[in-house]
């Protein structure tokens, strides 16, 4: 499908430049993959910054009061000050930090969830690449994160980082469990590990979403990844490994400047990306609820990323809910949830699906 995408780009394009015509198929595709990539770096870095004053207006509604309303009309480019302000701020490394890592931290996490972007298709024939093995890919990516957050709290040399770190890490190691298990259960109803392919066989309408499918089995897969998604990107309740009110701030509390802001955005950027995995999975990916396309032909692929975006920033945006209205875990109530509760459900679940599916 990508292929004869670039292919019509090849053509469209030699007949304004006719000398690049002699370049391989190969070397469009690399080629493709580089601009593709670009934007998909655009586009998760200009969320986090958008999705920080979204946040900070859902709060303010929720708290009753206004939000960020200074800079700009209704506050809208409160973001872009703070995105100045984080550049043009001093970067500190305290003095007994392990310097090498310390630097590497905030680089390994926003890596960790820029990768994951590489295997999702926004669209029909619209992704960075088409992997077999993208649900694979995606775990295995997705775990650098947790690297660079042990890596950020050890070479602190801060108690309070460090404590950070080590919650973290066990926090991600179990929280993994149940989204690998709710994983498993798509590759039992679909029978493959490709993004697209599990986005096209949900084609049809509403009810051929897999959350809809084997009802309420895959319902319960959907909530089970859904709140382990929210534990893994540490967003509360789960927000254990930066608990302001313990530990300052957790693992970034040495950082500063745009090393802050990569964590930073390395935050949205996964809140983004559990939200896409899920709207693939679950539903439906870039297709349309109704039976048929609004828009025809390749038109789609325009109509495709409009429903994609749309059921993505929902999942964001209950994610934003869900910070402002729960209150934090304790450590102890945190790893009870992960390995007494959604761990068996999780399992017991995927035993029911593949029984239903056998039958």
């Amino acid at each position: 499908m990508m292929q004869n995408l670039i292919i019509e780009i090849q053509k469209f394009v030699c007949n304004y430049l006719p000398f690049l015509n002699p370049l391989p198929i190969e070397l469009w595709y690399i080629l493709f993959m580089f601009i593709f990539g670009a934007v998909v770096l655009g586009v998760v870095m200009g969320f986090a910054g958008v999705a920080s004053y979204a946040e900070r207006k859902v709060a303010g509604h929720i708290q009753s009061r206004h939000g960020p309303n200074r800079v700009g009309p209704h506050g809208i480019l409160q973001f872009v000050a703070d995105g100045i302000k984080l550049v043009l701020k001093e970067d500190l490394i305290p003095a007994e930090a392990d310097k090498i890592l310390f630097r590497l931290a905030p680089y390994l996490v926003f890596i960790g969830c820029l990768g994951v972007f590489a295997a999702i298709p926004f669209s029909l024939y619209l992704g960075v690449t088409n992997l077999n093995i993208g649900l694979l890919y995606i775990m295995a990516i997705s775990s650098i994160v947790v690297v660079g957050i042990i890596m950020a709290g050890w070479s602190s040399s801060n108690k309070w980082s460090l404590l950070g770190g080590m919650r973290s890490a066990a926090q991600i190691v179990s929280y993994e469990i149940p989204i690998g298990v709710s994983f498993l259960t798509i590759i039992i109803i679909t029978g493959t590990l490709n993004m697209f392919d599990i986005t096209n066989q949900q084609d049809g309408g509403l009810f051929r979403w897999l959350v809809f499918r084997y009802p309420p089995f895959t319902m319960l897969a959907f909530l089970i990844y859904f709140v382990a998604s929210v534990a893994e990107v540490n967003r509360t309740p789960f927000d254990i490994p930066e608990a302001e009110s313990e530990l300052v701030g957790g693992y970034h509390t040495e950082y500063s400047g745009m090393r802050f802001a990569f964590f930073f955005m390395g935050e949205y950027g996964n809140m983004l990306a559990v939200s896409a995995i899920a709207t693939i999975l679950f539903l439906g990916g870039f297709q349309s609820p109704l039976p048929f396309h609004i828009l025809p032909g390749d038109w789609f692929i325009l109509e495709g990323l409009c429903w994609f975006f749309g059921k993505a920033f929902f999942l964001v945006f209950m994610q934003m809910w869900l910070r402002w209205t729960l209150p934090r875990y304790r450590v102890d109530q945190l790893m009870q949830l992960a390995w007494k509760v959604l761990t068996p459900f999780s399992f017991a679940n995927m035993l029911a699906i593949g029984i239903w599916v056998i039958i």
